[in-house]
């Protein structure tokens, strides 16, 4: 019941949202990075935002959400809000980032406790483990954005991760995050009519960074947020250090993330979305019968691979140039 009520809710808000942003001209303009080539109203994540803090913290008034996890969750409002600013009127990339550096601060203090890293080879505790969730808090919350870039992609990838993610870790707050981003994705799905903007893409960033380090006690945790999560920080990641090694300056925007190029090359966002979410469905059934075994490490280590494989594919189809 609880799922339905949030779904409808961010459907009918992305929907309030997109005339508001229409009669405003909040627009998202195409520009040389684009992979679009109409105006569209932008900023509809603000209805995933509110809709899953509203699911969130019914769960946590019916005493069925941990009050660390809400307060971790919670972190992430700040970053939500600097976004929605940032889409209306363009803030500095340096308050973007400080917003988001104390908001990871505050995240890795409520979420203390849960400061755990379990490879099945060893295992990190608190304070070895901060400075490394630090970074991956800021990278995960920058490359949900950077991978924000065709129409019902970051939303897709919301879904699959939030409920993929259930299976594994069995908590509620996980499927409301998915249904948000459903009702999103009724609006935003090709051929989108308004696009998520920062406050949805660095918000989601964020919010699954918190759900890694909360569920990290499980042994094997970082393996199974690896593997769903792989389709976009792999191609963040491999991208950015492609770009630092021919010696790019990093903070030029480009278009040279393997599904920006593959777009390039002549896919249509439906068919790479397509493609993209059938990748992720491979994945998750190579990960869940190893998930409670060492068996899990290679299983991740082969799905990196396979990853790195689809990228030279498209690199035989668009040259990263």
């Amino acid at each position: 019941m609880l799922e339905s009520v949030v779904f409808l809710l961010a459907l009918s808000l992305t929907w309030w949202i997109r005339r508001f942003a229409l009669a405003g001209k909040l627009l998202d303009i195409p520009n040389e990075r684009s992979l679009h080539t109409l105006p569209t109203p932008r900023g509809g994540g603000l209805a995933i935002v509110v809709a899953f803090y509203s699911g969130a913290l019914w769960l946590y008034f019916r005493g069925e959400l941990d009050p660390v996890l809400l307060w971790g969750l919670l972190c992430a409002l700040p970053v939500a809000v600097v976004s929605m600013v940032d889409d209306a009127v363009s803030l500095s990339p340096k308050i973007r980032l400080a917003v988001q550096g104390l908001s990871a601060v505050a995240a890795l203090w409520v979420l203390r406790e849960h400061l755990a890293l379990d490879l099945y080879w060893f295992r990190l505790e608190g304070v070895w483990t901060a400075p490394i969730f630090f970074l991956a808090i800021l990278w995960l919350t920058n490359l949900y954005n950077f991978l924000d870039g065709i129409d019902g992609y970051a939303a897709s990838e919301a879904i699959f991760v939030s409920w993929g993610a259930y299976l594994f870790f069995h908590s509620e707050v996980l499927l409301l995050l998915g249904f948000a981003a459903l009702g999103f994705l009724c609006f935003n799905r090709p051929k989108a009519s308004i696009f998520m903007g920062d406050v949805g893409s660095a918000f989601l960033g964020f919010v699954f960074a918190v759900f890694a380090i909360y569920f990290s006690d499980r042994p094997g945790a970082l393996w199974i947020w690896l593997v769903l999560l792989g389709l976009f920080w792999f191609d963040a990641t491999l991208t950015l250090w492609r770009r630092y090694r021919n010696g790019e300056r990093l903070s030029q925007a480009h278009r040279k993330h393997a599904y920006q190029r593959i777009v390039q090359a002549g896919w249509t966002h439906r068919k790479t979305l397509l493609a993209g979410m059938a990748l992720n469905l491979l994945g998750l059934a190579l990960l869940y019968p190893a998930a409670d075994s060492p068996w899990i490490v290679p299983v991740a280590m082969v799905w990196m691979v396979v990853l790195y494989r689809i990228v030279r594919y498209i690199d035989s189809r668009k040259a990263f140039s």
